[in-house]
């Protein structure tokens, strides 16, 4: 891998993490919208069910949803800096669904913050229907892009595209509509699994309510696994007639391996979804989605637009450095606030009512020597973190060979991996040790 390529694998991680994080809150706002047109057909708005299905979604996601977003923002920050006139392109061909999808962000974002102050059933219904229809909207118009993009709709240059056809061919309008499938289909999976979750912390309390909005986001993700199943197999279709070349490559080498590999991973997750694995499915379910992305990431390869590939898009060398370094450093503060607030999430310390009640934990008391090997460890991983990243930019910075240069960026991965567990706040180790308190 050459270094004007490693910026756009950090954007691709990037993507893929939104995808599917990013994804699972979409997905959500899918079924609070399903369930608000389910509620209006049987003429019972109010119902208690429907209410108790959108708080679930709400709740499960309402602690994340901004964290998730932080991987837009990420992907944006990077390709602009280290591809600009990809950028440029893309974002001034693509301004409409760009928008659009901005608009539909931020109703969301405003969604949450103003359904913990509605003072009534009415206004919370409301909110709730203005979140659930920009909850649909923004996947569907991201996807468009993405779809715009596969298609080579985007040409190179400053508007240099049709500002609606670019985004509204076959490739487009499938992969839009793709995304909000697949977005369904993730938060139903992880929705089953929260709804498990809250049903066994509190088996006096949660109970039946628990357990049917478990059943219910058990039968959706299956359904949801099948219908985005069909719609990936239909894509490949389109593909063949608005997009051959993309077609091709697809369904050769890498990509190929990519495919089948998402293929596996989805039905995998149908089995584990049928059988109450839901733990399990959450991963299986992120896997089938990531392998999409990085089989069209692997079939465009090197070409980022049409007529421009990877390498002509780059920028300078400097800048390229700078954008590692930078990246990999802020990765060491990044990926240990967000596995802190996932670990929560996960646990339940995050969920609304009272505290949840675990079984008690193995005993994690150490002796004093392993202690002092502990503490030697973590202060030995913070010395090798420096170490590697004074070589990584060393390297990248003043030899100008290219054994050097791989050299620098082994070393930053180096620096990203050690700096990662050297930063890792005590509070993770301390959630295994800890024994909360029996509920009021």
């Amino acid at each position: 891998m050459h270094l004007y390529e490693l910026p756009l694998l950090f954007v691709l991680i990037g993507l893929v993490l939104y995808v599917v994080l990013a994804g699972a809150d979409f997905g959500a706002g899918f079924w609070q919208l399903a369930d608000l047109l389910a509620d209006l057909r049987s003429g019972a708005g109010r119902g208690e069910r429907g209410a108790r299905m959108r708080a679930h979604a709400h709740n499960a996601m309402a602690p994340v949803w901004e964290a998730n977003h932080v991987w837009l923002i990420f992907v944006l920050t990077v390709t602009w800096t280290a591809y600009p006139t990809a950028f440029g392109s893309i974002a001034s061909t693509l301004s409409v669904p760009l928008f659009i999808a901005a608009i539909g962000i931020i109703l969301r974002g405003a969604s949450y913050a103003l359904r913990a102050g509605a003072a009534s059933v009415a206004e919370t219904r409301t909110i709730d229907t203005v979140f659930a229809l920009s909850s649909v909207l923004t996947p569907f118009a991201l996807g468009t892009m993405i779809g715009a993009i596969a298609s080579q709709r985007v040409p190179v240059g400053n508007a240099a595209g049709h500002l609606l056809s670019s985004w509204t061919g076959p490739t487009s309008l499938i992969v839009g509509a793709l995304a909000v499938a697949t977005s369904a289909y993730l938060a139903a999976v992880f929705l089953a699994a929260d709804a498990r979750r809250s049903a066994r912390a509190s088996p006096s309390a949660g109970d039946q309510g628990d357990s049917e909005i478990e059943e219910r986001f058990r039968a959706r993700a299956l359904a949801a696994g099948l219908v985005a199943g069909a719609m990936a197999i239909g894509g490949l279709a389109v593909l063949h007639s608005d997009a051959h070349h993309l077609y091709t490559r697809l369904l050769h080498g890498d990509a190929l391996a990519a495919v089948i590999v998402s293929a596996l991973a989805g039905l995998a997750t149908l089995e584990l979804v049928r059988r109450r694995g839901f733990e399990a499915a959450r991963y299986t379910a992120a896997l089938a989605v990531a392998a999409v992305v990085a089989g069209w990431a692997l079939a465009q390869r090197p070409i980022l637009l049409k007529g421009l590939t990877i390498q002509q898009a780059a920028a300078p060398h400097d800048t390229l450095v700078v954008i590692v370094v930078a990246v990999l450093a802020g990765a060491t503060i990044l990926f240990p606030s967000l596995a802190l607030l996932f670990r929560l999430v996960l646990q339940g310390r995050l969920d609304h009512g009272p505290d949840l009640a675990r079984g008690p934990l193995a005993d994690a008391d150490r002796s004093k020597i392993g202690q002092l090997l502990a503490v030697s460890r973590a202060g030995l991983l913070a010395r090798a973190a420096g170490a590697c990243l004074l070589a990584g930019f060393g390297l990248l910075t003043i030899a100008e060979a290219g054994w050097a240069h791989a050299i620098g960026v082994a070393a930053l991965l180096g620096f990203m991996i050690s700096g990662f567990f050297a930063a890792v706040p005590s509070q993770l180790a301390e959630l295994d040790r800890e024994e909360p308190a029996a509920p009021q």
